[in-house]
């Protein structure tokens, strides 16, 4: 080898290390250089995207980390996530289905429950038992102590008739007199164990005290003890709740949906997991002044009176069957600008936007017309919790990426 060969072939073996040493370096600072490239989104408004940390500026909340690189809106959630989300699902089937529409309505006192306690002879209050409203009484409990110099005089009358039919046992007309006078005290509220009392005793007592006629609540109390009151006067009034009035009101044009004898589904609020069957018993035959609207009523019972006249209620009126259709809990179908569109777990731990087409709708299901197959698992409770978690990871709505 000449000396011009050695020396070129020294400088070659000098030249490529650090040829490829200056290419290897560059290759890491461009790696580098990406992997440091960060994008940043506001959580409230996805469309703000920058790459560098900052404020909104619609908001002005604080710019989080996103990985904007990642083409696949599918969102990974871990099995204790999903269980802090409550994350549930359902595989989506056929159903029987049937849409309503809804009447607001309320409960309301039957009045058919409603007692009047009054006065049956004139005098004066000489005890109230009860002193306040909204006091529950039962049947046969004292309610009041009258003074009456009337029931004093027909009680001394009966006394009277009673020793004569005692005296003449064999005379009708004696015993007849007995009977009328005897009749007289019970028509003015005496009880039979008052009168033989009475017969015992041979005095007249003209305090006298009367009794519940019917359980129920004390609604209105009208009198003070003290206090003069006529015959007939009203004394309280008794409220039983056994048993309540829905009331509904009914557009002019949702009145050919209604009819009497109708069964109906009431849903009394709070107690949506307890709807009561209802028959339709009155339709009132005019619109309400002021409002333009009818209004229905019917009866449902209320055991242990678990629900207090006041409270708002849902009628709903049967208005189409439809028989078999893909239902979905209304949970489940989360609806914005962009449409309706539903969590589909694709994979284990891995869920998945769908967008959806609904049809029709009642009080607690929704029809799925297109988008999704039957057997598919469709997240029920926690959508919108997987739809806020797709916007803070992926810094974009999950209906963004579909086909409007």
């Amino acid at each position: 080898m000449n000396r011009k060969d050695f020396l070129r072939n020294i400088s070659i073996a000098v030249l490529v290390p650090s040829v490829l040493l200056a290419a290897c370096v560059d290759k890491k600072t461009n790696t580098a250089a990406g992997s440091k490239e960060q994008t940043y989104t506001c959580p409230m408004h996805p469309q703000i995207v920058q790459n560098k940390p900052g404020t909104c500026p619609i908001c002005g909340m604080d710019l989080i980390p996103f990985d904007k690189s990642s083409p696949a809106d599918v969102l990974t959630l871990g099995a204790s996530q999903q269980a802090l989300a409550n994350i549930t699902t359902i595989t989506i089937g056929t159903n029987e289905f049937s849409s309503f529409t809804q009447l607001n309505g309320r409960l309301t006192i039957n009045p058919e429950q409603t007692t009047y306690v009054s006065s049956r002879v004139p005098g004066r209050i000489e005890v109230l038992y009860i002193k306040e409203t909204g006091v529950r009484i039962i049947k046969g409990q004292p309610l009041y102590k009258i003074y009456s110099e009337q029931l004093s005089t027909l009680q001394q009358e009966y006394m009277l008739m009673a020793d004569q039919a005692a005296s003449f046992p064999g005379d009708q007309r004696f015993q007849q007199m007995e009977k009328a006078a005897r009749q007289k005290l019970l028509l003015y509220g005496q009880t039979e164990a008052q009168l033989s009392a009475l017969v015992r005793s041979k005095k007249t007592d003209p305090f006298v005290t009367y009794f519940a006629p019917e359980s129920g609540v004390v609604a209105e109390l009208s009198i003070a003890e003290g206090q003069y009151v006529p015959e007939g006067g009203t004394i309280m009034k008794l409220e039983a709740y056994n048993q309540l009035w829905v009331e509904a009101d009914v557009y002019p044009s949702e009145a050919d949906k209604v009819k009497t004898g109708q069964q109906v589904k009431v849903i009394v609020a709070g107690y949506e997991d307890r709807p009561q069957a209802m028959t339709i018993s009155f339709i009132t035959p005019s619109l309400q002044a002021g409002s333009q609207v009818m209004q229905i009523r019917g009866t449902i019972p209320n055991p242990n009176n678990q629900w207090q006249p006041g409270l708002q209620a849902i009628v709903l009126l049967s208005s189409t069957n439809k028989g078999k259709a893909l239902t979905l809990p209304m949970d489940a179908v989360i609806r914005d600008g962009n449409g309706a569109h539903v969590w589909v777990e694709k994979d284990k731990n891995k869920f998945q936007s769908k967008m959806v087409t609904t049809g029709m709708e009642n009080f607690d299901q929704v029809e799925i017309t297109s988008g999704l197959e039957e057997g598919e698992k469709v997240v029920v409770t926690g959508a919108y919790l997987l739809t806020s978690e797709f916007v803070l990871k992926k810094g974009k709505n999950p209906m963004a990426g579909h086909n409007h």
